[in-house]
Formats: C-alpha cells, structure tokens, sequence
C-alpha cells in the first residue's frame, strides 16, 4: 500500500506494539491454544509438550512477577492462565479440538482467562497508587515534622524576645534553598506585625543566624497576620553575574534591578514612578546604572536616554562598540546603540530635556483621540508608542548644585518630572549620598518611590531613615558588600537587596542581542522631538564621544591621545570669573595647567635608557576606574604644593569644566587619605589635605 492510500485510509488502525489488555489477552490466549491443538492431533504431536510448554510459561512468569514485586493473586492468576491453557490443548489434542465440548470449554476458559486479568490489573493499579501514596505520606510528613520543628521554635522566640504569643498557620520552605517564610497570626489585643519587625535584629541574634541574615517581618494577608522572612544562606556575600537570559521586559511587567536576600528577583515597575539611586563612592552605583540600563535594553517598550555630564561615562560602554563597529549581530546587520541617547556636555543635556518637554506636551495633545477611546488619563504604552527613561547619573547633585548653570539644567528635570508621568517619560535619578540635600526637593521624595541605597559598609551621608521613611531596622553594616544596600518600592517594602556585576563583554552582548528589539519613537513625539532628536548622532554631536577613548581593544594608543594631553582645565572653563572665588578657581586652574600634565598612556612600556615622558601620570598613580574629573581633583591636590588644600577649594576649582560637587570632593579625598594617597592635616574647618608626595617633604 503506498504512503498516500495508507493516509486516506478511513478503516480502523491496529497497533500490533501495543501490550494485552484482559480482552485482547484472552482472545491471543484460546486462539493461540487452539491453534496448537489443531495442528497436534493433525501431526499426531505428544499431548506432553503442550503440558510441558504451559508449565515453562507459568514458571516464567511467576519469576518475572518476583522480580517486578507483583502481588501473590497476579502471580497464581498468570500461572494458573498458563496451566489451564496447557491442560486443555493436551486434552483437545487426544479428543479433538472440533467437537462441541472442545470448543465450549475454550470459550469457557476464555472469559475466565480475561476476567481473571481484569481482576489483577485493577487490583495491581490500586496497589501501586497505594504505593505512591504511602510514599509521599512519609515526605510529607517528614516535611510536616521539619515545618512544626520550625514552628514551635519560632513561636517560643517571638514570645521570648517580642513578648508576643504567635500562631504559626504555615511554614514555606523557599526553593532557592535560602531560607524560609512563616504565616503567623497576631494574638488579639491590637498586637501588630510592626513590633515584630522591630526587633528583627534581635530575633536574628536569637537565631543564631549567619552574618547578613536577617529575620525581617511584614504585613500578612490581613492586618492581623505577619510574614516572618527568615534567611538562611547569605547570597549578599556572593559576587553573581546578571543573567544571561536576555528574554522580552516591558515596562508594564517590571524590570529586575536585584535580588534579594531570598535569592529571588526584585522588580520596578516605572510606568508611573521615578526611582532614585543613592550610594557613595566604590559602592557600586555605576555598576547599578549599567544593570538598570541592560533591562531598559531587553524592553521592547522603553527607549533610554542617558544624561552623564561625568564625561558621559554611564553611557559610554552602550554606545561606542556599536557607533565604532566593533559588534555585529549574527545576521551581519549593524548593531543600534544599546540606549538611544546619549549627553555628556551641558549643551546636549539641555537638549535632550527640552526635547523631552516637547514630546510630554506633543503627547498630550497628539493622542487625545486615543486616550478616550482607551478611558483613561495614562497614554497607553506599547511598542508603538515607547515610554522614554532618563536616567541622569549624579542627577541629585544637579538639583541641588549652587551654580547658576547647572541649576537650569535641574529645573528642567523637575519639569520633565512634574508634566510628563502621564504621557510615560520617567527619569531615574542617582546620587552620592541619602542627605538633606539629596531629599530636600518635595518633587523627588513624591514621585521617586523606587529606591535604591547602595551602601558598601559606608555610613557617611547615608541616612536611610530619610531614604525610606517609615522603614525601621535598617542598617548601613547589614549590607557591607560592593552593589548590596537597600531597595524599597511602593509594591515592595525596603528591605537588604543586592544587584548583579555586570562586565564590558556582557554589555557588549547585551546591545547585540536585542538591537533589533529596540522600539522607534512614535510619530507624534517624533515630530516633536525635530531634528534636535533626530541628528542626535551625527559626527559632529558624538565627537565628544571618541575623544575619550584613549587607547583600542588592543590597547594602542588612539590618535586623539597624543604626547601634548593635558588635563588643560583653563580651556574646558568657558564661563567668565563673577566674582574674586571664580577668579581664584581659574587662577587655580592655570597653575594646574602650568605645572601639571596627564601622561599620555599609562600602559605605555619604556624602553631601556628611554627617557620617562614628562608630566604627572595620574592614571598610573591612582588606577585606571578614577574619571578625569577624579584626576584632575588629584592634580589640584598635587598643584597645592606643602601647603595643602580643602575640599572646598578643589570643587571650586572643578566646577566649571565637570560640575562637581564638595560633597563628590569629600568622598575622594576620604578615599585617598585611607590608601595613603593623601594625608589630612589639622581636624574640623582647619583640616586639610596634602598629598603624600609633599607630605614626605616635611
């Protein structure tokens, strides 16, 4: 039959590997007896063999049945099957197989054969789901015995160290192994889940718990229920790469910052909100902008715009492989920038937020239509219409910075933050510390609700009952590792988190696989987004961007990195001296120029009897991580000769060309004074630094 005929063949199919049920069993069984039958008295065959071969059988089955632990009734009901089989084709063979008697009491021994299978197959199902059952009765109540083993403990604790008498209604084991969950009911009399909360850390000493895990509680299903999250394993301590699963975000679902201390992932949800991220120097903040910005790339929803008057550093590592050519995707087509804007100077921030402005009050008037035929006030966003987040590294400090220009520059932030929620622009905005100065703006502290305190073990301007209000317990030492630290959203309580380390390559990688998922500003904004949007990477407007890569992948040095660079922080001041403190500041920066040069490659070998090349190699001093805002702060240390200098004075000096700020100046000089870099003379407004090469003068 050819393959065609077989296919429209409409009769009933057969599948002769299927196994014997009690029907077809009983069927294959008296056939087969009276076949054997038939042909032995027509061959005048020995009636023995038959006997002999049912016996065979009967035995091979009961051994088989031994071996598969089959219970005693299917082992004598098969056995029985072979011999009755047997016992009649020896009869049939001497009588005759054709006579009336013959074939009855085949029929007969038939029926028997199939409701005797039938019998043992139920009754072998029910053995084996009894089986089954027994066994996870016993995991369940060895689980059951681990989880009152939990509970009674727990129970005894809360009452010992709270003075609360809890009921434990449940015990979830967590499946990252980390740790476990208890449901408990407050006793009445208006107990509440707070006061459990309170003394988390002396529950955890209690515990017994390892350092960097904690017993932290919050609301249950009702105000008379508490959720004790009590950690096992402190997953804090441990260095873990962001995922390589560069599936589909959007911002309607959230996107993962962290995890924590439960090892599971903890989510913002931005549509609405803003976020701020805090955390000093080597706390691993830009480590945590680099993470922010791999999600904001797999969403299909969001474009990203970047604001880093830092030299555009936050930004950089998203855009020059793919604007130099350095990665390719797999189909040979050329890779999008992982982010769609970047702004490293004042001139191109200022656009970038006027263009922001446009697009909010475009938005609002272009999708009228559309917002009455959803019913709502919030744009709907998708795909077609992308949400843009501007994520604005040291943003706080541009808010709260005392210069004229800069101030500018923060009042359009708080302008993009104040009209465009609804019309889905949203800014996250990162900070040196959780200060007065930080938090201050009653702009921030409404529309920021995701936040983020990286701490690293420091305690210098990280006031976390300012950060999340409300929240008690919390402690700078609980989360003394680089990229740990607190994070609170209006979903999720502040609690310990930590965010993944994030290298160059996985950057790299992650541009190149969802370069092609990145969404195209719609119509409507593009329009009012103008050429100043759509220019935006023209040669002349990313030239800034080139001029800082110093050296390739292979580490040679690029032509814009020639022997005469220099820090030069008189020709990056464009501003005017206004009064004798900016006359100062430039008189300042002139003698940095004077007298002081940054070499010009510090991976540069010398040769034997080669001269050493003139100038203060800075990189090579500090390390190649420091900005070059950070190493001209170190020249200005250098430049102070004996003397010294302050905080003040280098933030002065630095303000025009980078914007920094004293309290960015404390933190390095707080940093170098503990490496030995720089030493601090005198105590309170007298201190002052002196860096070590003058120090060992004295």
């Amino acid at each position: 039959m050819s393959t065609a005929t077989a296919k429209n063949h409409s009769g009933p199919v057969l599948d002769w590997t299927a196994g014997h049920g009690p029907v077809t069993g009983a069927l294959s069984a008296t056939t087969g007896a009276f076949a054997v039958a038939a042909t032995g008295a027509a061959t005048a065959m020995p009636p023995g063999w038959a006997l002999a071969v049912g016996a065979a059988g009967a035995l091979g089955h009961t051994v088989v049945g031994l071996r598969v632990r089959n219970a005693g009734r299917t082992l004598a009901t098969r056995a029985a099957s072979w011999l009755v089989g047997a016992g009649w084709t020896t009869w049939a063979m001497t009588h005759g197989p054709l006579t009336w008697a013959a074939l009855g009491s085949l029929a007969t021994i038939g029926v028997g054969i199939g409701a005797a299978a039938r019998s043992t197959a139920l009754f072998e199902e029910a053995r084996e789901d009894e089986a089954l059952a027994a066994e996870q009765r016993q995991i369940a109540a060895e689980l059951s015995a681990e989880r009152r083993a939990i509970a009674t403990e727990w129970v005894d604790r809360i009452q010992r160290v709270c003075s609360i008498t809890v009921r434990v209604l449940g015990v979830e084991m967590w499946e990252t192994g980390a740790g476990y969950s208890i449901d408990a009911e407050l006793p009445t009399g208006g107990a509440t889940w707070n006061k459990i909360a309170a003394e988390s850390p002396r529950l955890s000493a209690d515990a017994r718990l390892p350092h960097g895990c904690t017993a932290t509680a919050s609301p249950g299903i009702h105000q008379g229920r508490v959720i004790i999250d009590v950690t096992t394993v402190n997953v804090l301590e441990q260095e873990r790469t962001y995922p390589t699963d560069y599936s589909v975000l959007s911002v309607h679902t959230g996107i993962p910052w962290g995890y924590r201390t439960n090892a599971q992932q903890i989510l913002a949800y931005l549509r609405e909100q803003c976020a701020l991220v805090v955390g000093p120097t080597g706390s691993g903040k830009t480590n945590m902008v680099h993470a922010i910005l791999a999600g904001f790339a797999r969403a299909e929803d969001i474009l990203t715009w970047v604001i880093d008057l830092n030299a555009g550093s936050a930004g950089l590592p998203w855009v020059l492989p793919a604007l130099n050519g350095q990665i390719t995707r797999e189909d040979g087509k050329p890779v999008r920038p992982g982010i769609d804007w970047l702004a490293g100077t004042f001139d191109e921030a200022m656009t970038m937020l006027d263009t922001a402005v446009r697009v909010a009050k475009q938005r609002k008037m272009g999708y009228q239509a559309l917002l009455s035929k959803a019913n709502t006030d919030l744009l709907p966003i998708s795909a077609r219409i992308p949400q843009i987040m501007l994520v604005i590294d040291e943003g706080a400090e541009i808010l709260a910075s005392p210069d004229r220009q800069v101030r500018k520059l923060g009042e359009k932030i708080l302008e993009v933050i104040r009209i465009a929620r609804a019309m889905g622009v949203r800014t996250v905005l990162t900070a040196l510390g959780a200060t007065g100065s930080v938090l201050g703006n009653l702009m921030i502290r409404r529309e920021g609700k995701v936040r983020v305190a990286l701490t690293g073990g420091e305690t210098e301007g990280m006031d976390l009952s300012k950060m999340f209000p409300g929240s008690r317990g919390l402690r700078v030492d609980q989360a003394p590792y680089k990229g740990a630290g607190f994070m609170g959203t209006p979903e999720s309580p502040a609690a310990l988190f930590k965010t993944w380390r994030i290298l160059p390559n996985q950057i790299r990688d992650i541009t190149a696989a969802t370069s092609d998922r990145h969404p195209v500003l719609d119509d409507v904004s593009a329009k009012a987004a103008g050429p100043a949007y759509t220019r935006r990477w023209d040669a002349e407007r990313t030239a800034w961007m080139r001029d800082q890569a110093t050296t390739d992948p292979a580490g040679d040095v690029s032509p814009a990195a020639g022997p005469g660079t220099g820090l030069r922080l008189s020709a990056l001041s464009s501003a005017q001296p206004q009064s004798p403190e900016d006359e100062l500041a430039r008189r300042f920066r002139e003698e940095i120029d004077a007298q002081f040069g940054t070499a010009p490659d510090p991976h540069t070998t010398e040769g034997e009897g080669q001269e050493r090349p003139a100038g203060l190699n800075l990189s090579a001093l500090r390390g190649e991580q420091d900005s070059p805002a950070q190493q001209a702060a170190l020249a200005a240390l250098l430049a102070a000769g004996r003397e010294g200098t302050g905080a003040s004075a280098i933030a002065r000096a630095l303000a025009d060309a980078y914007g920094t700020t004293r309290q960015t100046v404390v933190g390095w000089l707080k940093t170098w004074v503990e490496d030995g870099t720089a030493v601090r003379v005198g105590e309170g407004t007298k201190a002052r630094y002196v860096h070590r090469s003058h120090a060992s003068d004295d």
